[in-house]
């Protein structure tokens, strides 16, 4: 067949304006997701109708779990671009509806390919792919894509690309930590979001039914319509409230990331040298700077049992908001240091860092001359008499409380809550078969007890606001001074600025 002249200039019409740019993405994944009614689907059938007609040399895959699936879906979709496109005469597909699928171009020979992954030997039997199409490939397992990728080996000048195309479901799923891991992204990679908004030639009459949703069934509008991650089971937070919270923060970054320095003088931290560094993707996220005059708490966890990642929340003690977070592999003492800067820099916020697995952070954060800790009384072993330690004790009593407490504020301001991994923990901590609260297999929870710890130790803290004619409240603190003595020295006086009640 001659050559014939194609002419795309069209394309800017036809094709939404969110994907358009895409027919020049070359990356090896390109991850189109979201909500229902976007396009996703019509635009991978675009693309590679367009590959295939302006490149040469290619076999293209379209895959989804279960076979018999295809016809109606990628199969539909890829005949409905040529139909539109008006270059049907250009291709040859199959004839009759028993027939096996492919489509061929009749003018260079490139081939498209359907197979689901419940034919296995016609999968063990398919070479030379250049690139591929999966359509919901949330159905599919881990494994399944990583073989799909490794068979992605076939000769050709041109990209080598996957499309992913579908509407996320729980935030578990291993699509999730695949493609969206802020602290491992993706190499050579492409996500692109969208929803029934992104959607030009969507009719007025799918908008409304879609719309609808926002009153009738609002956690389906985020999920389904919007495209938020879902969930499986019962989570201990408002699954809803959080799912809403996470697409609201979604494109907002935080205030600053980063860390501190500090000169290190006499095994001690000298304060009036304590520097914050700004480095994108920093350990440490600032969401609200510091306000002067204002009391803050910080909450710490630990690495423990199930995870090996410390954790600093600090909390603006008079609005409850969430003004920053700490989370980083550490060793203990470098935890303790940073821990140390950040209290610091909040005003000296009245740390509250968990001991059960180690005390050693408590007792640097001492050592570095840190006594504005929260206090908690305790029996001694020996004399069975109480004590008073630094630290934030999680036991079977303490636990239930504390998560009790965070419940209560996701149910009541969810709006304080501010960083995109707390949330996304919220909704993997469920309820196990024994009615205990703790995160989901494969996931952590070290956020949601850092933040948990920060606003149960608020009450050793206390202050009086004063209202001006401003817009912030003033707030004058009221601490009692008191005399401790210091439970890791040995008996030594120190001040402390700490006290019960509010």
């Amino acid at each position: 067949m001659a050559k014939p002249k194609l002419n795309f200039s069209y394309l800017p019409e036809i094709t939404n304006d969110i994907y358009y740019p895409l027919y020049d993405n070359t990356d090896r994944y390109l991850v189109l997701w979201g909500g229902g009614s976007s396009g996703k689907s019509y635009f991978a059938a675009e693309k590679i109708i367009y590959r295939m007609l302006t490149e040469k040399g290619h076999k293209i895959l379209c895959v989804r779990k279960v076979g018999k699936t295809i016809r109606e879906s990628q199969f539909a979709e890829l005949k409905r671009v040529c139909q539109a496109w008006g270059v049907s005469h250009l291709f040859r597909f199959p004839k009759g509806v028993t027939s096996e699928l492919y489509i061929q171009c009749r003018v260079n020979g490139n081939e498209i390919i359907f197979v689901g992954l419940d034919d296995a030997e016609k999968m063990k039997s398919i070479v030379g792919i250049t690139s591929m199409w999966l359509e919901e490939p949330t159905e599919l397992e881990a494994e399944d894509f990583r073989q799909l990728d490794i068979r992605m080996r076939g000769k050709t000048k041109h990209y080598k690309q996957i499309i992913l195309t579908f509407n996320p479901i729980y935030i578990t799923h291993w699509l999730k930590g695949e493609f969206f891991d802020p602290e491992k992204p993706k190499p050579n990679c492409t996500t692109v979001h969208s929803t029934y908004k992104n959607n030009k030639f969507l009719d007025a009459e799918a908008i409304a039914v879609l719309e609808g949703f926002k009153e009738t069934d609002p956690y389906y509008y985020q999920v389904y319509c919007l495209g938020a991650w879902g969930i499986l089971g019962k989570t201990i937070f408002d699954a809803q409230k959080v799912t809403e919270r996470l697409m609201y923060l979604q494109k907002r970054k935080p205030l600053k990331e980063g860390f501190f320095v500090y000169e290190y003088e006499n095994e001690k931290i000298v304060d009036k040298t304590i520097k914050w560094v700004d480095e994108a993707g920093g350990y440490i996220r600032i969401y609200e700077d510091v306000k002067e005059g204002y009391p803050y708490v910080l909450g710490g966890d630990t690495a423990g049992e199930g995870s090996d990642y410390f954790t600093g929340h600090v909390v603006n003690n008079v609005t409850g908001v969430q003004a920053a977070v700490l989370r980083h592999q550490f060793d203990e003492d470098l935890y303790a240091k940073q821990m140390y800067c950040l209290g610091k820099y909040y005003n000296e916020a009245l740390a509250g860092i968990e001991t059960n697995f180690s005390t050693y952070p408590v007792k640097e954060l001492t050592r570095l001359g840190y006594y504005r800790q929260f206090i908690r009384e305790s029996e001694d072993k020996i004399t069975k008499k109480l004590k008073k330690s630094y630290g934030f004790n999680t036991s079977k009593l303490t636990r239930p409380v504390i998560i009790s407490n965070l419940v209560q504020i996701v149910r009541e301001n969810v709006e304080s809550i501010n960083d995109i991994q707390t949330l996304e923990e919220m909704l993997t901590f469920v309820r196990n078969e024994k009615g205990r609260a703790e995160a989901a297999d494969g996931k952590n929870d070290d956020n949601i007890m850092g933040l948990a710890i920060a606003h149960y130790i608020r009450d050793q803290q206390s202050y009086e606001i004063e209202t001006h004619a401003g817009p912030d409240p003033l707030c004058n603190w009221n601490f009692e001074r008191r005399e401790e003595h210091n439970p890791y020295t040995g008996g030594e006086i120190h001040k402390s600025y700490v006290n019960y009640g509010g």
